[in-house]
């Protein structure tokens, strides 16, 4: 990687119009492509690149007294105000904001006698991949984050999480262990979806070309479209259309809808262990076990089933398994609902005590 000495070199036979073969080309590699959201973050190799990228463009507002758009203005602590009346100055300060991780000093004119700029630099964006044909990655945020990246997934996100709220961007598929923290949100951003959450698990499937899901193992977690969303709603305060997920649900989004479809997960898990064993019990009590123990809403008439009493018990089946062997039994029947429900039907039993 090049030195700072090697850099100041570089930059004064640039400027001077006495580029060593290859130099001039390494300076202006990346001007075409400044101010694209993908390049403002750059691996560390890179940047030294850029940084010569961006001399050059101070030199051509030094000559035409102009400054490019697409860039925000710098925060600065700076005094006197005539320091930011010399437009490549401003630029300069501007570049910083794109670079990240650079000093604050050496990029004034060493030679003249102009105040240094304090300015708030941004962290320097990583990127985390898993092939398509590897291993899930399993890695740690910052914050004590968990995440597994599927195959071919990627996840971008500021060093340390830097900013008011933890942000990541996913393409694909990761699994999220969130560690609790009310004061800073965590916010997954897919290319359709954003996922807010203060600290719980859940599951993000957002692969090109596939309906985009968020599944929740636990906690709370608020869920909207992309596209105009609240980025200040939280779990505590959700946007109005977005939806809240609570464990063993998903959100699923049509893109051809724009909608977003509360259902239950394809397998539910048990959030608590309670035995599910009953000897001539109400069938009302067996459905409000199997409603807390799956988290799940059931509903039924409680006036067809006021008669009923059953003798069951159940082990290792799934909630679906369950609630076929109690239907077998009840001459009944469930389907699946909106708004993550289910519902339980039953001619009841006081025909068969008749």
């Amino acid at each position: 990687m090049i030195t700072q000495a090697e850099f100041d070199a570089l930059l004064q036979r640039y400027l001077d119009g006495h580029s060593l073969p290859g130099e001039q080309q390494l300076v202006e590699k990346w001007s075409e492509q400044l101010g694209q959201e993908e390049n403002l973050w750059l691996h560390p190799d890179l940047r030294e690149e850029v940084r010569a990228t961006m001399w050059h463009r101070i030199v051509q507002l030094t000559n035409d007294g102009t400054i490019p758009t697409g860039l925000p203005e710098p925060e600065v602590i700076i005094r006197p105000l005539s320091f930011w009346r010399a437009p490549a100055l401003r630029w300069a300060a501007a570049a910083l904001l794109v670079l990240g991780g650079v000093g604050a000093a050496w990029w004034l004119p060493q030679h003249g006698q102009v105040p240094v700029a304090t300015a708030k630099l941004p962290a320097a964006q990583r990127v985390q991949q898993a092939s398509a044909n590897g291993p899930a990655v399993a890695m740690q945020l910052a914050d004590g984050t968990h995440v597994t990246l599927y195959p071919g997934s990627t996840l971008k996100y500021k060093d340390g999480l830097a900013g008011v709220r933890r942000e990541v961007y996913l393409t694909g598929k990761a699994f999220f262990k969130v560690t609790k923290n009310p004061a800073r949100p965590f916010l997954v951003y897919t290319d359709k979806l954003v996922t807010t959450v203060l600290g719980t698990s859940f599951l993000v499937t957002a692969y090109a070309n596939t309906q985009a899901k968020v599944a929740v193992c636990e906690g709370r977690v608020a869920v909207q479209a992309r596209e105009g969303a609240e980025l200040a709603a939280t779990p505590t305060h959700p946007a109005a259309a977005g939806v809240l997920l609570l464990p063993n649900q998903q959100v699923i989004y049509s893109s051809t809808t724009q909608r977003l479809n509360k259902v239950l997960v394809d397998q539910p898990l048990p959030l608590t262990h309670q035995p599910l064993a009953f000897k001539n019990r109400p069938v009302m009590e067996v459905l409000a076990a199997l409603e807390k123990t799956y988290g799940v809403n059931i509903v039924y008439d409680p006036l067809r089933l006021s008669d009923c009493t059953i003798t069951i018990s159940f082990g290792d089946e799934s909630l679906f398994e369950q609630l076929d062997a109690l239907c077998k039994a009840l001459d009944g029947k469930y389907k699946m609902a909106n708004n993550a429900q289910i519902i339980f039907e039953s001619a009841g039993c006081k025909a068969n005590k008749q």
